[in-house]
């Protein structure tokens, strides 16, 4: 094992990110991506409950949110942890994203878009199912679209890498069961953790 410390492990590798998110990010660079970070998700000894909790059952939260840089617009990291049972709207990213799992399984439903006369509706098909688990990720551009659920019994503990932090995409969108286009930052998304070390 490296004798670097969780953030330093983690600096190296949001440089190597950062080489390629200056060469632009498309469906191969996001290959690329996801095998950095399914190699990042093998540090079980930095990543694991013990360092990133899971919300605790019935006391209110269903999920945390570690973010665990903090370097303006650069591709930012986070740990999330849901709780069975959690779930959201279909929604886009408006940046590249990928999804590697440390331990735990989520559903990733993937949607296709059909807009008609309304601006302020769409029409959503399923277009795949993903089950994003240890050595299966999943990876977007940002308006691709996809929403997600954790089943069974135990709580996810997943890393989440996107080209921009969550919290200055303000142009993120959500669909309704309805159909309508809500802003998901506004109206969907909770404060991170800072988790940097």
């Amino acid at each position: 094992m490296s004798t670097l410390n969780r953030g330093e492990v983690v600096e190296a590798f949001l440089q190597q990110i950062r080489a390629i998110n200056q060469c632009g990010v498309d469906r191969e660079a996001l290959k690329e991506i996801v095998a950095l970070l399914e190699q990042l998700a093998e540090r079980r000894d930095l990543f694991n409950f013990d360092t990133f909790p899971a919300p605790v059952p019935g006391e209110g939260d269903t999920a945390f949110r570690y973010r665990l840089n903090d370097d303006g617009e650069t591709p930012t990291l986070y740990m999330n942890s849901l709780l069975p049972g959690k779930s959201t709207l279909p929604h886009n990213h408006e940046t590249w994203a990928v999804i590697v799992a440390v331990q735990g399984q989520e559903i990733n439903y993937v949607w296709t878009r059909h807009d008609g006369d309304d601006p302020q509706f769409t029409r959503l098909v399923l277009e795949k199912e993903v089950v994003v688990q240890p050595g299966t990720p999943i990876s977007f551009l940002g308006e691709d679209l996809h929403g997600i659920k954790v089943e069974g019994e135990q709580p996810t503990l997943h890393f989440h890498l996107y080209g921009r932090p969550l919290e200055s995409l303000n142009g993120r969108y959500g669909v309704n069961a309805e159909g309508k286009i809500l802003n998901y930052n506004a109206s969907q998304m909770a404060p991170s953790i800072p988790a940097y070390a």
